[in-house]
């Protein structure tokens, strides 16, 4: 078991329904199980199954108590959505490793015209977080082949912040997703791994 920077390690991945987060965690979960770590997974669905707010909870460490993160104690918030990341930053360390994708996806608020969609957060997340990584996930998915493969793009971004070997990712990517769009998802975790960014 290689070791990691915090002990354990917390990440939000946080979007909306029909994004494909849940299986993006599942994946995660699969492949720290694989390197030996103990790992806690919790989910947070919203009102709606697609359009409401999904957030996943994983930590993975050696030993691993609970799987809830307390506001200000993420150490990496992978943002699915722009609105999203910008509303879960609380849960983000001072010095977090944040990584989003830039499109934005209108919730049921903004539908029904009881709210506006924020035009500038994108701006928002930049300016609590300088270092934080944006990726047009979708615009890659696509050119991948499948617009569904936003979430295995994500992940292929997450795999470079994780000092885990892409062979293990690649195995678990493998056994989870169908054999009939395991080239297209391979694809699109090699975009998100190769720093394709926006």
């Amino acid at each position: 078991m290689d070791t990691i920077q915090n002990d354990p390690l917390s990440i939000l991945i946080v979007g909306v329904g029909g994004q494909g987060t849940i299986l993006a965690s599942r994946i995660l979960a699969g492949v720290v199980l694989r390197k030996g770590y103990d790992v806690k997974v919790s989910e947070i669905h919203g009102m709606a199954q697609r359009g409401g707010s999904v957030v996943t909870q994983v930590r993975f460490g050696s030993k691993v108590a609970s799987p809830i993160i307390a506001q200000g104690q993420a150490d990496i918030i992978l943002g699915f959505e722009k609105l999203e990341t910008l509303r879960w930053l609380p849960y983000a360390r001072r010095n977090a490793t944040v990584l989003y994708n830039t499109q934005s996806i209108n919730p049921m608020p903004v539908v029904t015209g009881a709210a506006v969609y924020p035009p500038d957060a994108e701006d928002r997340i930049q300016s609590e977080f300088p270092q934080a990584v944006p990726i047009d996930a979708l615009s890659l998915a696509q050119k991948c082949g499948a617009a569904k493969a936003v979430n295995v793009v994500l992940l292929g971004l997450l795999s470079r912040f994780l000092s885990i070997e892409e062979d293990v990712w690649l195995d678990i990517l493998r056994e989870t997703v169908p054999e009939r769009l395991l080239d297209v998802n391979n694809a699109a975790f090699q975009a998100g791994r190769n720093g394709l960014l926006v």
